[in-house]
């Protein structure tokens, strides 16, 4: 580009102008942030991944009594009496709503990491001050009972639910696909029109429609959920449209329902509609269309008024190309379709999944609840979770019951979270819990770890031990296990 010339100023004066203007509104953005920084009722204090402060706002520094000018920069737990931001920052798990007494007063708090490039980069501490006196002594009552369960001195059956209903609340994940997902299926939810859940297998298609049902107009009503795929093909026509009496040889005397009459007045849910034989696709076209069924046997006509919810982990419109799939029963399907995205798309939503079942393996079986380290969260985020949702639970049940101590470490983790996350493949996912776990590459990881974090901390074994998230006693039995003396 020729610059020279009298053009050739002017085109540099345009681009300063306007480098000056954007320069100008990013400073404007930088003091309404301060301002609402220093401004909220909440005090608010911003730590980086070393547990170094970097922001606490007038509120925060009002409260324990101290300048701005004089935290900024100084490792946290110097600053605030028991905080748990750096076990946070070990953890990557988020603490909502935690009784705390701070400076003789209670107080509840939320603790939340900051995560970026699927990395913790800092964590935020947040303290409420309004009106807290009650709902601390409701969380803090709350805490006592889980430690008393948790170390055996009580012990109680837990009650059972009243009720299986689902709410979009339980669908853990703040991600924006996620999000967006949800925020479809709400507004959809409320209307009765036909819902087309698609997304791999194991990602909580069948959550999403328990959330629907419960959402919906048919609420009151029944939800029935039928598997396509499980159902034999010799079987699944008695099982949908029920039969009359002497339908068949082993068939009930007094007949039986189908599953479209017991969904009446409700919803029902069928899952992997892919795998729904074509002949069957034409009868259950028939009755969307015409909202009435005979039974097998039968010759009778019986008016169905139902919700519809179908969900696949197929492509159907791939199918529908192929020939293995009606058109015309797609295009009644597809009314309001929903993409429930993949873990490996929504990897920043893992840390909340495996607190909330490292919560649920905790109540379930009475036991104070484990924590996993940093390092281990970063394998387990940057794993592929072939088997979704699914896999994941049943992992960290896993990780759970066979770990040796209150901690998940690299050690605990099979080989597979140690590669590239190759499951997804052809290779099955069952197959990779039949590897050894790597014991000696994770006490290898461990001593690596170790090393840098006191070499980062000049030697001071002290401020090690915080940093690793570990007591000082453990710190020096490692010390001598590796030979670091």
């Amino acid at each position: 580009m020729d610059i020279t010339g009298a053009s050739g100023s002017e085109l540099i004066w345009e681009k300063y102008k306007e480098a000056e203007k954007r320069l100008k509104e990013l400073e404007n953005s930088i003091e309404w942030f301060k301002v609402c920084f220093d401004t909220a009722y909440e005090g608010i204090t911003i730590v980086d991944e070393r547990g170094y402060i970097r922001m606490m706002n007038d509120a925060y520094c009002r409260f324990i009594s101290v300048r701005k000018e004089d935290v900024v920069g100084r490792y946290v737990e110097e600053v605030i009496e028991n905080t748990r931001l750096p076990v946070v920052l070990q953890t990557g798990i988020p603490e909502r709503n935690q009784a705390h007494r701070l400076l003789g007063q209670d107080m509840v708090v939320h603790r939340i990491p900051i995560w970026k490039d699927n990395k913790v980069i800092g964590a935020v501490g947040m303290l409420i001050f309004e009106g807290v006196s009650e709902l601390y002594k409701i969380f803090e009552r709350m805490q006592i009972l889980h430690e008393k369960i948790g170390d055996n001195r009580i012990v109680f059956e837990s009650p059972k639910p009243k009720s299986n209903k689902v709410t979009f609340d339980q669908i853990i994940g703040e991600s924006e696909s996620i999000a967006e997902a949800k925020k479809i299926a709400r507004r959809a939810a409320q209307t009765s029109a036909t819902i087309l859940l698609t997304g791999e297998s194991g990602v909580g298609k069948e959550l999403f429609a328990k959330a629907i049902h419960y959402l919906s107009p048919f609420q009151n009503g029944p939800l029935v959920s039928v598997n396509c795929a499980s159902i034999p093909e010799n079987l699944l026509e008695s099982e949908l449209f029920g039969y009359e009496e002497g339908a068949f040889t082993g068939s009930r005397k007094d007949g039986k329902p189908g599953k479209f009459e017991l969904a009446n007045k409700g919803t029902l849910f069928l899952d992997e509609i892919g795998d729904m034989p074509l002949h069957m696709q034409a009868k259950i076209l028939r009755v969307l269309q015409e909202r009435e069924v005979e039974r097998v046997g039968g010759t009778k006509s019986i008016p169905v008024d139902f919700r519809l919810v179908a969900a696949t982990h197929r492509s159907l419109e791939e199918m529908v190309r192929e020939g293995t799939f009606r058109k015309d029963l797609y295009y009644r399907l597809n009314v309001i379709p929903i993409h429930i995205p993949p873990l490996a798309q929504r990897r920043t939503d893992i840390p909340l999944l495996i607190a909330a079942q490292l919560q649920a393996i905790s109540q379930k079986n009475n036991m104070p609840a484990k924590d996993i380290d940093k390092e281990a969260m970063s394998l387990l985020m940057n794993y592929d979770w072939p088997g979704n949702i699914r896999e994941l639970v049943n992992t960290v049940e896993r990780l759970v019951t066979l770990s040796e101590d209150d901690r998940i470490r690299t050690s605990d983790l099979p080989e597979v979270f140690f590669g590239k996350g190759a499951w997804r493949g052809e290779q099955e996912p069952s197959a990779s819990w039949k590897q050894p776990v790597s014991v000696k590459r994770g006490q290898q990881d461990e001593k690596k770890r170790i090393l840098e974090v006191l070499q980062e901390m000049n030697g001071n074994k002290s401020k090690t031990a915080k940093k690793l998230g570990i007591s000082r006693a453990t710190l020096y039995n490692k010390l001598n296990k590796y030979q670091l003396g």
